[in-house]
């Protein structure tokens, strides 16, 4: 343990493990950062930055592991919305927490290939989630219907609709676009469906292209991982287990779990994006 000279008052060194998403703001140069948002299981950093992931959550292993997260084995510093931290030369200082980086995990990894008959049977297994936040919203229905039809025009003008809407860091509007964006590519490439990959291109443009200005910053910077296929383990184990490489019912209990509504409204979009690449891998 050090004293630092200019806080005047202990620092903690640990290290700690990072998604691949948060690299490039990571191992960049030194920029500052402010505390949007502290719970007791996580703090969520904006950075200075161009870049995205622009807000990094610095979370204990009791929290849910976001793709733009950087885990640490130790507690949280005390820390209040508006602090002052720095991030960069793979290293986050915050309060008296210094915290270097030092291993990485991949949060979109690939499923591999798979065959209509399995995406077939989990479709009939996966049922509607519980309480989703949007339940019977248009723009969900018409996003739903459109990405099954392939049609751009409506699936654009449905997502535009979507961004940012509903209340909470991150609104339920986003969170079923997170999960329809990493089903579509995950999935899309697992099927070899190659008009899913196409729509989900179209649909991250159209929902990045602003977000910074149309909903919360975390909520902007976890479209913007959704957008590369970056999504939280929870996320990817009923991906996982929809192509039949784990079990699908623990991991969707899993997955409803999270949050209010956040669990639910990301099951909502992966329903939308699994009911689409059934539909755009067929005949057209």
């Amino acid at each position: 343990m050090t004293v630092s000279t200019h806080a005047r008052r202990a620092r903690i060194h640990v290290t700690g493990a990072a998604s691949a998403a948060v690299r490039p703001v990571l191992e960049g140069s030194r920029r500052p950062a402010r505390v949007l948002a502290a719970f007791p299981a996580g703090v969520y950093l904006e950075v200075r930055t161009e870049l995205e992931p622009s807000v990094l959550a610095v979370i204990t292993g009791a929290a849910t592991r976001l793709p733009n997260s950087v885990l640490l084995a130790g507690p949280l510093p005390h820390v209040t919305v508006g602090d002052d931290a720095s991030v960069g030369d793979r290293a986050i200082d915050l309060g008296s927490l210094s915290l270097s980086v030092r291993r990485w995990w991949d949060p979109a990894p690939p499923l591999g290939r798979t065959d209509r008959a399995r995406l077939e049977h989990a479709a009939a297994c996966l049922g509607d989630p519980p309480d989703p936040g949007l339940s019977g919203n248009g723009a969900v229905e018409m996003l739903a219907g459109s990405c099954a039809e392939g049609w751009l025009l409506g699936a654009v003008t449905a997502a535009e609709q979507l961004v940012g809407l509903g209340p909470g860091l991150t609104p339920s509007g986003d969170d079923v676009l997170a999960g329809l964006l990493v089903t579509l590519r995950h999935l899309g490439a697992a099927a070899g469906a190659d008009r899913a990959i196409w729509l989900a291109d179209w649909l991250a443009a159209t929902v990045t292209f602003d977000a910074r200005t149309r909903t919360t910053p975390l909520s902007a910077t976890l479209l913007h991982c959704a957008a590369r296929g970056e999504a939280s383990p929870e996320v990817i184990a009923v991906l996982r287990g929809i192509t039949g490489r784990q079990a699908l019912e623990p991991a969707l209990r899993r997955l409803h779990r999270l949050g209010h509504t956040s669990g639910s409204d990301l099951a909502q979009g992966v329903g939308i994006g699994l009911a689409a690449v059934l539909s755009l891998s067929g005949p057209r």
